[in-house]
């Protein structure tokens, strides 16, 4: 596999394989003097590293190495398995974590100067600086709250058991579903990969619909997790129960003016992402959501139950980012987890797609984040 060509990149973004990470040959975007203190930037589903083009060279040019990685499962990196029956354990979070740390060392870093994630990229970032806060010196959170690790089950034994969400979905007049629990499904891949309306369309219609060009993005606090506060979210994330994502999102392609008006997100950018995907497909990134619906993992998290994230922190989102709020309660622990969180940002104009639909505001957060350092 080759990098990405220089003709696609933007200026001063220059991309390189770097062979020999935990497994992996790691595709990565880099801006700015590797000499320079590295910032680490992970990105999240369905996206890549592409997805920070908008505010790498503004971090470079606060005399950093900025690097981006299509992370496992994804883009340009190879050495991973796309097998569905396949092992799940490289996917799991630690792993991830390990993918990180190599990344570092390979790069020629001691330690990462700050480790920035969005999406499902956050707890990666988040478990970056909570496992190893030698080599994350600080961390930033973005659409995605950390709530902390599991909790010891030893702790609270006569805890009743939690009920049953899924069927409780199923069974509201509506009948729903939880999308994380879809996407750990067999078929999810293919509907994902080649949808009735193809892989274009779809891809224009998702992230539309997640950004805070779809009106109906309106975020606030849901009062619990349970079905009828889920439900309140939109079909995106609670979906309904007897269709896939790719008709959840069908109805929400947006007309061919308001395709020629999203800056944040125009044809030629919007084709990269539709060319990596067409030859990779999503169950890369597909297998991270399945590590944590199956649970397979959730005692190897127990070792650090009750331990906090003890880096400086920030949170940014997307005022109009349902992520934020997704799980009732996570905003709100996230500043007893993490007791240097200082600036909780929601970005106006911005959904889910924060860095890319306003990379100016969320370049103005970071740089002043930065600065305190």
């Amino acid at each position: 596999m080759s990098p990405l060509p220089a003709t696609r990149l933007p200026e001063g973004i220059r991309a390189r394989i770097l062979p020999g990470i935990n497994g992996l040959s790691m595709h990565v975007l880099e801006a700015g003097d590797p000499s320079q203190p590295l910032l680490l930037l992970l990105h999240g589903f369905p996206e890549l590293a592409w997805s920070w083009r908008r505010v790498m060279p503004g971090l470079a040019a606060l005399g950093y190495h900025v690097v981006a990685p299509d992370q496992r499962g994804y883009g340009r990196t190879t050495g991973w398995s796309a097998d569905y029956d396949g092992d799940l354990a490289p996917f799991c979070m630690l792993n991830l974590v390990r993918d990180a740390m190599g990344l570092i060392a390979a790069l020629g870093h001691r330690e990462a100067a700050a480790v920035i994630g969005h999406d499902f990229g956050s707890p990666v970032a988040a478990w970056c600086a909570l496992v190893r806060p030698d080599l994350f010196r600080r961390v930033a959170l973005m659409s995605a709250p950390f709530g902390g690790p599991p909790g010891l089950p030893e702790a609270t034994p006569g805890r009743a058991p939690a009920a049953d969400i899924h069927a409780a979905l199923a069974a509201l007049p509506r009948p729903r579903k939880h999308y994380q629990w879809y996407y750990s499904e067999p078929g999810a891949n293919a509907d994902l990969w080649h949808p009735p309306q193809g892989l274009h369309a779809f891809l224009r219609a998702y992230y539309h619909m997640k950004s805070a060009d779809w009106p109906a993005n309106r975020p606030y606090p849901l009062a619990e997790w349970e079905a009828t506060s889920l439900a309140e979210l939109p079909t995106y994330y609670i979906m309904d129960q007897a269709l896939g994502m790719a008709a959840t999102v069908a109805p929400e392609m947006p007309g061919p003016e308001a395709v020629a008006a999203c800056r944040w997100l125009p044809a030629a950018d919007l084709d990269l992402y539709v060319e990596e995907y067409t030859r990779t497909g999503f169950q890369g990134g597909l297998n991270w959501y399945r590590c944590r619906t199956t649970g397979l993992f959730e005692a190897e998290h127990e070792i650090f139950a009750g331990r906090r994230i003890e880096v400086p922190a920030i949170f940014i989102a997307g005022a109009a980012d349902w992520g934020a709020e997704q799980t009732p309660g996570a905003l709100r622990r996230m500043r007893d987890v993490c007791p240097m969180m200082g600036e909780i940002a929601l970005v106006p104009g911005a959904g889910h797609w924060v860095q890319q639909e306003q990379p100016e505001a969320v370049l103005r957060h970071l740089q002043d984040w930065l600065r305190l350092a």
